[in-house]
């Protein structure tokens, strides 16, 4: 029980408050949306060794700043776009760490691009539309970059990492539909419950990316299959 004691925490916050939490006082909705994030930082302090690898530190830190980003986001959707951009970088740059490459997992460019094109493609087209012009450039910025973040997760052949990345992509991926397009039915509900996956997932992936990024230590990071 005391091993599942902080996921059963993390997932009885996050679902207090996707369901319960009202939307005013928009500061105790920050709060309350703030808590499951530090739970699943403080989850993946645990997941940590005596010695973390830098690409473990990276990790820790994209949390934190996705962290920031669901606080900024609240208040102004620039400034968190911009703390979550932050926030896979640090991702990108961990996965990238620990990466373990062969063709199979290099294939995944072609779905992740195909995706990202047919995606970025009509929410540019909407912002245009819109005469939110001035959205384009940064919301393309952060396409590209959480594109890339999903490739060099599932680079790490490690599951937790590749399907945390994919939660994270589609969670945006409902954000930025809903906001720009159309509107999803029940996406607020939609766009928690697979960001909260997403970041346990990535959180729960630091002791195995931390094998890999010891066993590629002095080696190259490119292994054919």
């Amino acid at each position: 029980m005391k091993k599942w004691f902080l996921p059963i925490l993390i997932g009885l916050m996050a679902f207090i408050y996707i369901f319960i939490i009202p939307n005013e006082p928009l500061a105790l909705k920050i709060v309350f949306k703030l808590i499951p994030m530090a739970l699943i930082i403080f989850y993946a302090f645990c997941k940590l060794p005596a010695k973390p690898t830098p690409g473990q530190r990276l990790i820790i830190i994209g949390l934190f700043f996705c962290m920031l980003g669901d606080g900024f986001i609240a208040v102004s959707f620039v400034a968190g776009l911009g703390a979550f951009l932050v926030g896979h970088l640090f991702y990108l740059t961990g996965f990238l760490k620990t990466s373990r490459m062969n063709k199979i997992r290099m294939a995944a460019i072609l779905p992740i691009s195909l995706y990202s094109f047919l995606i970025g493609r009509q929410l540019i087209a909407s912002l245009v539309t819109e005469g939110s012009n001035q959205l384009v450039i940064p919301v393309v910025a952060y396409m590209l970059v959480i594109s890339l973040m999903a490739f060099s997760a599932i680079l790490t052949g490690n599951i937790w990492a590749a399907a945390g990345s994919i939660l994270f992509v589609i969670s945006d991926s409902i954000l930025s539909w809903n906001m720009f397009v159309s509107g999803i039915a029940y996406s607020d509900v939609l766009i928690m419950t697979t960001y909260y996956s997403a970041q346990f997932l990535i959180a729960s992936s630091l002791s195995a990316i931390g094998n890999n990024a010891r066993y590629a230590e002095g080696k190259s990071i490119i292994n054919p299959m």
